[in-house]
């Protein structure tokens, strides 16, 4: 083995060749941190977030418990690393639902459809449940989920000043960041309850955002 003052080997045109494993350490960095994350998730799916133990998830990872504080200090930063990818991801359908919306009625089907969507991708994905229904236990998570709140109204906001150009700016945005957090507030109260009562809850709640976006 090559001891610290070695010199650093050369390529042919002398040129020095960094590290050669630096990058497959980051690499297996990242396949573990992935690794904690899926079995994070198959745990939270069988038995709920309330129950999860660090020393499961190192267990059924293969990997030490000390390997695992490396990466989260508890299980709250394990919660939260959830909850930020499926913040992320669910932004990105958001994004993309409004991004063609150019006068009422395809910002009505847009917004519609977007509706049906998150709550179908929440009945589909126990995970999602469990983490929406416990983010307001929950300080930090919360902070995470009205910080999205605002974003998320913001692109909604952006699509209706498309829209309705001569709209007051600011009393979009506000209106924007209301409807989107009464989404999630809605979203928790439909699934509490049976589907079919869940989905009308929905269904009012999108007929309401309806009327509110296009009350002239």
């Amino acid at each position: 083995m090559s001891s610290p003052s070695s010199p650093r080997p050369s390529s042919p045109r002398g040129i020095p060749i960094g590290p050669a494993r630096r990058q497959p350490v980051q690499q297996r960095s990242h396949e573990r941190l992935d690794r904690i994350l899926v079995v994070a998730k198959e745990l939270i799916a069988h038995k709920g977030s309330d129950l999860l133990k660090m020393s499961e998830i190192a267990a059924q990872a293969g990997i030490s418990i000390g390997s695992l504080y490396q990466y989260f200090p508890d299980k709250r930063a394990i919660l939260r690393k959830l909850a930020e990818q499926y913040v992320a991801e669910s932004r990105r359908c958001i994004q993309d639902a409004l991004a063609g919306a150019d006068d009422d009625a395809s910002l009505a089907a847009a917004f519609s459809s977007l509706v049906d969507q998150y709550y179908a991708m929440f009945l589909l994905t126990p995970v999602r449940r469990d983490i929406i229904s416990g983010m307001r236990a929950d300080k930090e998570l919360m902070a995470v989920e009205l910080a999205e709140s605002k974003a998320c109204g913001a692109i909604l906001a952006t699509a209706i000043r498309r829209v309705r150009p001569k709209a007051d700016a600011r009393k979009i945005g506000a209106l924007a960041f209301l409807i989107w957090q009464l989404g999630e507030d809605t979203m928790r109260l439909a699934l509490a309850h049976k589907r079919s009562e869940g989905a009308m809850l929905v269904d009012a709640y999108k007929r309401m955002s309806l009327r509110a976006i296009f009350d002239d």
